[in-house]
């Protein structure tokens, strides 16, 4: 089966979401330094999507980023903080539709696809819908990353994506409007899927055409750089949303070295009634005490994230979900 639908079919199946209201749906494309694609991408968007707004944050582009967005037909606005996350926080907050496309700035991303995400997101009331990449542009150490990172958080969280660093998504407005946005950089890729596997958000996963950079356009993604911080940022996460399990696995491996010191001071002991590795002694009891601290701790803090949780979850309820605004 083809993954793009005819453009007129796709543009039929969100009519009704068009109709609402002209800024119904928004694409939002941070950039930076992407003077050589932004035209290109702008322009298909908007053949793409003709009743949409679509909108460029500049983060700091020392290019002609800004002025050929806005040349293409852009709305274009400027964020000071320096990341891809903080771009996104800025837009989120800034912008008010029903339907929102991010999508990065770079030409890889198909626009073509958009009507198809979003007709399936607003026809089955999802909150996100992730566009898996198609394609072998990707460099092998970014399609082992990506694959170990969806496993980890799968593992975590639930695997419910197979590409979640991808940069095409189409959310919800009350995905949007609950979303903290609190990552600094690419690790908000993350963010936003630990988000909606958190509060059980509905979700989907489509295949979507990637393609290669056009010429002029470097990618901003530093391999060993930004795998670490999005590994940091996982961790994070999981200590912040999963401290039981978080701090059980450092319980674990404290009690774990713990026995490992006492056992030839213990069998010492046993056999001749005496102490002699005192210090070794000290050591494995401090141990062991740092691990029943370590397990208080996530007990502790697994009651006051599930009551955060509630809360955020009750937030999230409290918003419209898709299509259900205008319901009687």
């Amino acid at each position: 089966m083809d993954i793009v639908e005819s453009a007129a079919t796709d543009l039929r199946h969100i009519a009704p979401l068009v109709r609402q209201s002209p800024s119904a749906v928004a694409v939002l494309i941070p950039c930076y330094n992407e003077a050589g694609a932004i035209a290109d991408v702008v322009s298909r968007f908007r053949a793409a999507l003709p009743h949409a707004c679509v909108y460029v944050y500049d983060n700091n582009s020392d290019d002609d980023t800004a002025a050929v967005a806005a040349a293409a037909g852009a709305v274009v606005r400027h964020e000071p903080l320096q990341g891809k996350g903080n771009v996104v926080a800025r837009m989120f907050a800034d912008i008010d539709a029903e339907v929102y496309v991010l999508v990065d700035g770079d030409g890889t991303y198909d626009p073509a696809a958009a009507p198809r995400l979003i007709a399936h997101l607003w026809e089955r009331r999802l909150d996100l819908v992730n566009g898996a990449r198609l394609g072998a542009h990707r460099r092998r150490g970014h399609r082992f990353g990506n694959m170990l990172f969806n496993v980890i958080v799968g593992w975590v969280f639930g695997a419910r994506f197979d590409d979640m660093l991808s940069g095409y998504k189409v959310l919800s407005r009350r995905f949007v409007k609950s979303f903290p946005a609190l990552a600094n950089g690419f690790e908000i890729e993350t963010e936003l899927t630990v988000h909606a596997l958190r509060l059980r958000m509905p979700v989907a996963e489509l295949p979507t055409r990637y393609g290669s950079r056009p010429a002029g356009s470097a990618s901003k993604l530093r391999t060993l750089r930004d795998g670490w911080r999005i590994l940091r940022a996982i961790l994070v996460l999981v200590k912040g949303e999963r401290p039981l399990a978080f701090f059980s696995a450092v319980f674990v491996l404290l009690a774990t070295l713990s026995l490992a010191l006492a056992a030839p001071v213990a069998a010492t002991y046993v056999e001749t009634g005496l102490v002699p590795r005192l210090p070794t002694a000290v050591l494995a009891t401090g141990t062991m005490l740092l691990a029943f601290s370590s397990l208080a701790c996530g007990l502790i803090l697994d009651t006051v994230t599930r009551g955060r949780t509630e809360m955020k979850r009750l937030f999230y309820l409290g918003l419209a979900a898709p299509g259900t605004r205008d319901e009687p």
